[in-house]
């Protein structure tokens, strides 16, 4: 065993072990460590930033400093993190003795199983690991997997309340256990273990995260509004009836979507002449309404499509370990194209431009962005970069990286591609990430809320969901006549207010295979909820404002619009147990009404004076309060003395 210091880092050698201990930033520490016994310099999507640093040999470790933080590497492989003089992160051997740091697996030629173990704190609180409807705001206590797959988005960073962020540098499948015995990182494949422990509170993380891993685009002004989408609009006068009908009403809108089945073959990346004869005199159209145009792609291609040929042969599709390259079957078995292939991305963009963007669509949805496959099976998947179970989870950077370059290309800066999946970096793809397909529920919409807070911690500042849920709405009901306008409610105060689903009912117009939901426009669901609906549209138009100034700054210094309480209020302990309400940039607290029947919400204002929006009354902050809100009125509250509050 042996250490050395070298360019201020540290470098340690024991049999079956190489580790390198790093600054990559002010106040952050990479710690690497490759049972191969030689440590690739491979960021991926981490950016590492010039930082001071001191490292030094002492009798019995090694130790780096950088900013306010601290690691010392033991003669036994442990590492210990220290952040203003306190511990923070403790490695756990997994044998007596203090042995097992670290474990690892060969898998064949320099891949490996690892897994990295810290010992728990039971004050500890963390958040963040992308969306998923766990239910839960806090994660202490919940063992996340680590994969895409639908309305799921593993992103691996969490923060701690302990005042760190923790960057997974691995973009494999594997699990992330934030146990009451242990916190745990497991990759199923990977050449080495590589990690960022960076200190501050929660607004210093979330600049040197996006320092680390790409500052945000800023919005276009035209996301900030209302979108219309539904499943689905099946010819191109459905699209111009429903948006003439929006301006005869005086409902402004933003941006209407245009969603899958739209074209002749899976794989064709165009519309289907015999349903949108004339795409360009349609985008003509809704662009002198005011309104932007983005259609549905998907990275599925089946033999029939025009393309599919040409990229099987030019190796641009996913390609399998074992049996068919078909890894998904819907309507028929389909291959999935490879985007980590520079090609790839460069044959498909060619195709959305000559076939959209020059027919006047104004951005792209990708749909199935995990990618989508049955079964899950990552390490079954080729890609151009890697197996998929080492490589995986870039998917769908890659994927996004397609329209960016090609935008930016063509001379366009206001970019913006909706997806269903993101990984670390997405953001600066202009990447607006969306939680998937998920139930009409009130138990649904109460999981994203929380889901959405802790996706906020994870640097993808844009982020929205289906209002009122995808499936399983029926609009008949008082059920869903109740949920559409308390989750329109939560929607005006998201990132991006869409509203989108499969709506119970067929209004099916053409003979194709896919069927068609039913209506899903604000005058779907009653006189009296257009008329609640209207209003919180014109809501959202009077943010509008106030929304682009903090957008700016998620560009700018990583902040999140949409962020839990502790964002603002991180010495106020109350705070980190608040999952049922946020700050909507600096000014607005609000709390979703979630469950069915509610018409009162038990809200925590912080220290200061808070106005609460709907009677300008004002409120003493360090309480709770029990706040009335019937179906047209909603709980927000604004800080005393923000101009905002002018607005409601």
């Amino acid at each position: 065993m042996n250490f050395y210091i070298q360019n201020n880092e540290i470098h340690y050698m024991r049999a079956g072990e190489a580790v390198r201990v790093s600054a990559c930033g002010d106040g952050c520490i990479r710690f690497q460590a490759s049972p191969s016994a030689k440590i690739i310099d491979r960021n991926l999507t981490l950016m590492p930033q010039p930082a001071e640093a001191k490292a030094w040999l002492t009798d019995n470790c090694a130790v780096l400093e950088t900013g306010n933080m601290r690691a010392e590497l033991y003669k036994n492989g442990r590492v210990i993190f220290y952040k203003d003089g306190n511990v923070i992160l403790y490695e756990k051997a997994e044998l007596t003795f203090d042995s097992c740091i670290r474990s690892y697996r060969n898998k064949g030629g320099d891949l490996w199983t690892a897994r990295v173990t810290f010992e728990p704190n039971e004050n500890e609180h963390f958040y963040g690991l992308g969306h998923e409807a766990t239910g839960c705001f806090d994660l202490k206590g919940c063992t996340i997997d680590l994969r895409h797959v639908n309305a799921k988005c593993a992103i691996p960073f969490v923060y701690s309340s302990l005042g760190y962020g923790f960057l997974w540098n691995c973009p494999s499948t594997g699990t992330c256990e934030l146990a009451y015995n242990r916190t745990r990182w497991s990759s199923d494949s990977t050449r080495q273990v590589d990690y960022v422990v960076m200190g501050g509170g929660p607004k210093e993380i979330s600049a040197k995260l996006a320092d680390l891993t790409g500052h945000a685009l800023i919005m276009p002004d035209w996301a900030t509004g209302f979108w219309q989408c539904r499943l689905r609009y099946e010819t191109q006068e459905q699209v111009l009836d429903v948006a003439r009908r929006y301006k005869e009403l005086g409902i402004p809108l933003s941006v209407i979507v245009i969603d899958y089945f739209h074209w002749t073959e899976q794989g064709d990346y165009k519309f289907d002449p015999k349903y949108w004869p004339d795409p360009k005199g349609m985008a003509d159209e809704l662009h002198e309404m005011g309104i932007k145009l983005m259609v549905s792609m998907w990275p599925t291609i089946n033999q029939n499509s025009e393309n599919y040929a040409y990229m099987l042969d030019n190796n641009m599709l996913i390609r399998t370990v074992s049996g068919s390259n078909r890894v998904f079957d819907f309507y028929g078995p389909q291959a999935e194209i490879d985007p980590t292939n520079e090609r790839t991305r460069e044959f498909v963009w060619k195709k959305l431009k000559e076939n959209y963007i020059d027919n006047g669509v104004d951005c792209l949805w990708f749909d199935e962005a995990e990618p989508e496959i049955h079964p899950e099976h990552f390490d079954n998947l080729i890609l151009s970069i890697g197996n998929g179970d080492e490589v995986g989870l870039l998917y769908p950077n890659y994927y996004a990286q397609l329209v960016y370059d090609g935008m930016k290309k063509s001379g366009r800066d206001d970019i913006l591609t909706l997806s269903r999946c993101a990984y670390l970096g997405a953001q600066k793809y202009g990447v607006l990430v969306w939680s998937g397909d998920i139930p009409s529920t009130f138990e649904s919409l109460d999981a994203q809320i929380k889901s959405g807070l802790n996706m906020a911690m994870c640097g993808i500042p844009w982020w929205t969901t289906d209002i009122g849920g995808f499936y399983g709405g029926n609009t008949e009901t008082d059920y869903f006549k109740e949920l559409i306008v308390r989750w329109f409610q939560y929607g005006v105060f998201c990132p991006v207010t869409r509203l989108h689903g499969n709506r119970d009912g067929q209004d099916k117009t053409r003979d194709i295979y896919e069927p068609t939901g039913g209506d899903n426009e604000l005058w779907s669901f009653g006189e009296r909820n257009l008329k609640i609906l209207t209003e919180l549209v014109m809501l959202r138009e009077r943010m509008r404002p106030y929304i682009k100034e903090h957008m700016r700054r998620a560009s700018e210094c990583g902040t999140p619009v949409m962020r839990p309480m502790f964002f603002d209020f991180p010495d106020d302990e109350v705070c980190y147990g608040t999952g049922g309400q946020y700050m909507f940039g600096d000014d607005i607290l609000f709390a979703p009404i979630s469950e069915r029947g509610q018409t009162a919400k038990r809200v925590y204002l912080p220290a200061g004076e808070w106005i609460l929006t709907k009677s300008k009354d004002v409120y003493t902050g360090g309480k709770w309060y029990e706040i009335d809100a019937k179906i047209d009125e909603f709980v927000a509250f604004v800080k005393s003395g923000a101009d905002i509050i002018n607005i409601f």
